[in-house]
């Protein structure tokens, strides 16, 4: 059984999200953090008639509390995406928000696993990095940035083109970021054969790459994408908490390389070259990080190939800017 603790608990992705860990019958302990409304939707949250223990923890002077003695910590706090907003434009918000989170992590359940929500994720996972190095406690096999709601949306989306196929058993690798032209769906290697024309791929590949302005747009406002991502959350959470249980799991998710230096040889030679972070598929073990596992790299295409160059060169800038944040905060 696993203690997880979600930071952010009260808002747009972070209330779906815990009522979906409270659903998981693998946890034990659900610690729910949030600056506001965090006691409301902890009790309610609380009736639902599973076995894990809700508790509430409102505000800084709670924070350390929250974090613990806890095994996984999933951070979707922050600001939402409104239109007009990209994920960059979070930055200034969010990475302050996730600088201080990591840190009370660090310092109360350093050997925690945790799983970034936040964007800009290709920058809020460095920044997260920067503060566990800072703080002695850094293991790059136990930090995650959560990048399965591409992964989702790529199963999806195929579905809508491809009705023969099931979206709920489909796996697209998904390499790169979590933002715009840094998400590089590798369709070539899609569980099942998709057959597809050059044109569909590409029409795919940037639906998927920018699939959550489709959300932001059609909720005029109103903010991005929560519900998709409270699921994409959950389901990552619940492939890291089989792991710690001994059983094998596959995610595509967003790493520091040198969590499988060898592994990542691959990916680096693709096109990652000397990139600290990137997507990458991942075996997860009872320690995060089990392995990097290599793709079938004699099916990729030029076109995912070329996709992979232009993610890198916008991750330089993004990885940059959050190590940059901490070093000179």
């Amino acid at each position: 059984m696993v203690s997880v603790a979600v930071l952010g608990a009260a808002g747009g992705i972070g209330q779906p999200l815990s009522l979906l860990m409270k659903l998981n019958t693998n946890v034990s302990k659900l610690n729910l953090y949030d600056i506001v409304n965090v006691p409301g939707v902890a009790a309610d949250i609380s009736h639902v008639a599973t076995n894990a223990e809700v508790k509430s923890y409102l505000g800084p002077k709670e924070l350390a509390d929250a974090v613990t003695n806890i095994d996984l910590a999933i951070i979707p706090a922050g600001v939402p995406r409104k239109p007009g907003m990209t994920r960059d434009d979070l930055f200034k918000i969010n990475a302050g928000i996730v600088k201080s989170l990591v840190e009370a992590i660090a310092e109360n359940s350093p050997r925690a696993i945790i799983a970034i929500i936040s964007n800009p994720v290709n920058s809020t996972v460095p920044i997260a990095a920067e503060v566990l190095k800072n703080a002695g406690v850094y293991d790059p096999k136990r930090l995650f940035g959560v990048t399965t709601l591409d992964v989702v949306r790529a199963s999806r989306f195929v579905r809508d083109i491809r009705s023969d196929i099931d979206a709920t058993t489909l796996r697209v690798p998904v390499v790169g970021g979590h933002s715009g032209n840094t998400i590089v769906p590798l369709l070539s290697m899609a569980s099942t054969s998709l057959d597809l024309n050059d044109k569909a791929v590409e029409d795919l590949t940037n639906r998927i790459q920018f699939g959550g302005d489709e959300v932001v747009k059609a909720k005029d406002g109103a903010g991005s994408a929560t519900l998709s991502m409270a699921y994409a959350g959950a389901r990552f959470a619940d492939s890291v908490i089989r792991a710690l249980s001994g059983e094998s799991v596959v995610e595509p998710t967003f790493i520091d390389l040198n969590a499988d230096s060898e592994g990542a040889k691959q990916i680096r030679e693709l096109g990652a070259a000397d990139l600290a972070f990137f997507a990458v598929p991942v075996e997860l073990g009872k320690n995060g990080v089990e392995r990097i596992v290599p793709l079938p790299a004699d099916s990729i295409t030029e076109f995912e190939r070329e996709a992979i160059k232009v993610a890198a060169g916008a991750l330089a800038t993004n990885i940059a800017t959050g190590v940059n944040f901490v070093k000179s905060a």
